[in-house]
């Protein structure tokens, strides 16, 4: 994983760092027995205070027991300096780090100023020669500035690893609700045209065996239209005529016993309008022959400056209304993705409607 990974290289960078500034601090001050092992339990002390802050920061969590740790470090960087030649020098830059890391960038960045200006006095008052002064005091912002670096780029990389994990759950999540979507209005309208073609069939077979063979070979044909449906919905094809939508609802509706009239506008639209509308016109046709006693039914359009509305009405409201099947609501994604929106409503003739308004 990408986050590990990260992960590992700044916990090698910061050891490495740190091993090298604790070496330099053993080998500058053991001057003696006694101030050998008292600099060697000083260092000991700021490598583990120093190791259990950096664990928790390159994790994204605090310390145990924070803000001990903190105080901790800084009392251990510190307090050798009442010894004589003082080992804050090299010991500083890893109390920087920590501080920029766990602190707001403000606080911490003064804190840093103040440690470079305190050890560059110390260091000036102790006869050192300015060139080392500087370099132990750039060393303090520099490390300090490392160490933040690659503790943010460790939770960068492990946030947009978690990210990326997330956005590939949504793309897996919205591709189920489109297939469920386009089944839904798919295959809705193909499966009620065949039900009642096939009812149709049945009581003509006897009385009219002729009409019964050509309602046949029509559900025969809408079966494999929903059969390719299917396999378009699969390939993630989905694109629709408004024209051909509506030429086949119209057949569909006549051939049910409604009658039909449709004025379409003549106007070219983008094709996610035009795919809005086609599924409007199958979800309304279905809903038609599926949950209403219509005699008629009208598909018309119209254009209103950068508009096109589409309207399909009928004069036959649900007897027993049920919920929707999302249906509706899908159409009302649709006509949201197309810069429009969807509405259906029964009206005052007793009637029901259903619009949509897309981009022209």
């Amino acid at each position: 994983m990408v986050s590990s990974s990260a992960r590992r290289l700044a916990t090698g960078l910061i050891t490495a760092v740190s091993a090298a500034y604790s070496l330099l601090a053993l080998t500058y001050f053991l001057h003696g027995p006694g101030y050998g092992a008292a600099a060697a339990v000083a260092t000991i002390a700021v490598i583990c205070t120093h190791y259990l802050n950096m664990r928790a920061g390159l994790r994204g969590e605090r310390p145990p027991a924070y803000p001990l740790t903190i105080v901790l470090q800084a009392v251990v960087t510190y307090l050798p300096d009442l010894l004589p030649g003082g080992m804050s020098g090299v010991t500083a830059p890893m109390l920087a780090g920590t501080l920029l890391v766990f602190l707001p960038l403000g606080w911490g960045g003064a804190l840093v100023v103040l440690m470079m200006l305190y050890e560059g006095t110390a260091l000036w008052w102790g006869g050192v020669p300015y060139i080392v002064v500087l370099f132990y005091v750039v060393t303090v912002p520099t490390t300090g500035a490392m160490t933040y670096a690659l503790v943010r780029f460790t939770r960068v990389a492990a946030d947009l690893e978690e990210a990326r994990a997330e956005l590939a759950d949504a793309a897996v999540l919205k591709e189920r609700l489109r297939i469920s979507r386009d089944l839904h209005d798919g295959l809705g309208r193909s499966l009620t045209a065949i039900a009642l073609k096939g009812d149709l069939a049945s009581r003509l077979m006897e009385r009219d065996p002729a009409a019964a063979r050509t309602e046949v070979g029509e559900l025969v044909q809408v079966a494999r239209e929903a059969a390719q449906d299917v396999r378009h919905v699969a390939r993630g094809y989905r694109a629709l005529s408004l024209a051909g939508e509506v030429n086949r609802a119209v057949a569909l509706l006549e051939s049910s016993g409604v009658g039909v009239q449709a004025h379409l506008a003549d106007v070219t639209l983008p094709g996610r309008s035009e795919e809005a509308l086609a599924w409007a016109v199958r979800e309304a046709v279905t809903n038609v022959l599926r949950h209403s006693r219509a005699t008629t039914c009208t598909i018309t359009t119209s254009v209103n400056g950068g508009t096109l509305r589409l309207e399909v009405a009928n004069d036959g409201v649900l007897a027993e209304p049920g919920p929707d099947g999302g249906g509706l609501t899908g159409l009302a994604e649709r006509a949201a993705q197309a810069g429009g929106s969807c509405t259906a409503a029964p009206t005052g003739a007793g009637g029901f409607l259903l619009a949509m308004e897309v981009a022209a």
